[in-house]
């Protein structure tokens, strides 16, 4: 059977952090077939600093053997009000995706894995690769959009693993139906939920 990964780059929308900055995020959605990922659908947001981050650290464990595409380039003038300048962005994000999927070397670095299902924060994405975190890569990749936490205490009583909620963007999302019934499953036993469940930021520049 013929290996497709299909991703999307979509759903761009302002986040504040605060009355004065606000960045801009991207949902990614990621369909596969493909032996390299244990899940086959997900869903996370991310900004653009987070791919120039995934870019740097592909990059860098490929040791130069690959030369990974570029992202689209900075621009000092880039308004987040700017519908024309967002939607370009988004595509060469789209592209840059599609492009470094197409490489198996890629395909085994777990950063990239991290990034694309997990809504872990850049310092707990290199930490959880360096091994330096209390859950595995899996487990992150498994754990996202389980049910709605805010803290990692919470999702290690219910599931013994984290899916962190800290990042710039925000927590992690799920489906409204697939939320309201973990939502009622956690009301009747918090025991019983199980890692079966599925996943379904930008700098200003």
């Amino acid at each position: 059977m013929q290996q497709v990964i299909s991703v999307w780059v979509r759903d761009p929308r302002i986040q504040k952090n605060d009355f004065w900055h606000a960045y801009m995020d991207y949902e990614i959605c990621l369909h596969t077939n493909s032996v390299f990922f244990t899940k086959k659908t997900s869903r996370v947001r991310r900004r653009f600093s987070e791919f120039v981050w995934l870019r740097q650290k592909l990059q860098e464990n490929s040791l130069l053997l690959l030369q990974l595409p570029h992202l689209p380039p900075k621009n000092p003038f880039f308004s987040l009000n700017n519908a024309q300048q967002v939607a370009d962005r988004m595509k060469g994000l789209q592209r840059f995706l599609e492009k470094i999927l197409q490489s198996n070397l890629v395909l085994s670095d777990s950063c990239l894995h991290l990034f694309l299902q997990s809504q872990l924060s850049i310092s707990k994405m290199e930490a959880c690769v360096a091994g330096k975190t209390s859950f595995t890569v899996a487990q992150a990749v498994q754990s996202c959009g389980l049910r709605r936490f805010h803290s990692e205490e919470d999702l290690q009583r219910d599931l013994s693993v984290f899916c962190d909620s800290d990042s710039d963007s925000s927590e992690c999302r799920d489906p409204g139906h697939k939320t309201r019934e973990l939502t009622l499953n956690k009301s009747r036993s918090a025991a019983t939920l199980d890692l079966r469940g599925t996943c379904q930021e930008e700098m200003l520049s």
